[in-house]
């Protein structure tokens, strides 16, 4: 009877959820089973797979025929390090302790990387939830050269247009100056001639009376 280790699927629409099972390859996709070995939600963040390892690697040393999505599965679990490391075993390369001790120590370091991309998820998930309750960061906005380009443009221009009109206030106060300066200089002048004619008058005045 050919065997195949499989998925079932189960859960509600748009929200899947599998059994791992090995069955009889004529048997349909979620019908009668000879053993479920694990399951494996595709929903969560890293996807959450639970699989008793040796219970597949045993069907797979029987001949089960994995599909190409449980062996992914498999490969990603260990259980296919297993069966490379057996077969050293059984060429007299390695002891079953050296086999054992390998595959612990390989479990553990994978074990390990997803649960940091678990810790990963939940950082990343909290940080939205602020963003979203208004305590996000500030970020700063990216500008393409076009953008900082005419951003500099209008900040020379503003520079050119605060110096052009420092200069003209500069040169009105001095025209100012100028013309204060000439109007009291003729002032003074009218007021010297207006001075003088004063007196000129008054000595004809008086040199006419003498004659008198």
């Amino acid at each position: 009877m050919p065997v195949k280790i499989r998925l079932s699927r189960k859960g509600r629409k748009k929200a899947p959820f599998y059994h791992i099972v090995v069955a009889d390859a004529r048997a349909p996709r979620d019908g009668k089973f000879i053993e479920k070995i694990g399951t494996y939600n595709p929903m969560t963040k890293p996807a959450t797979i639970e699989i008793d390892r040796m219970a597949a690697f045993n069907w797979l040393e029987k001949g089960a025929q994995p599909t190409d999505t449980v062996k992914a599965i498999l490969r990603f679990k260990g259980v296919y390090f297993r069966k490379h490391l057996m077969r050293g075993f059984k060429k007299g390369a390695l002891t079953m302790e050296q086999v054992d001790s390998a595959w612990a120590a390989w479990i553990d370091h994978k074990e390990n990387k997803i649960e940091s991309r678990r810790a990963q998820t939940k950082a990343d998930i909290d940080l939205f939830r602020k963003q979203v309750s208004g305590e996000a960061k500030v970020v700063k906005p990216v500008l393409d050269q076009e953008t900082v380009a005419s951003a500099e443009a209008f900040k020379v221009h503003e520079e050119a247009s605060e110096s052009v009109s420092e200069v003209v206030e500069n040169v009105v106060e001095e025209v100012t100056e100028v013309a204060e300066a000439t109007e009291a200089a003729v002032e003074n002048a009218v007021e010297e001639v207006a001075d003088a004619a004063e007196s000129a008058a008054e000595e004809i005045a008086d040199e006419a009376s003498e004659e008198a």
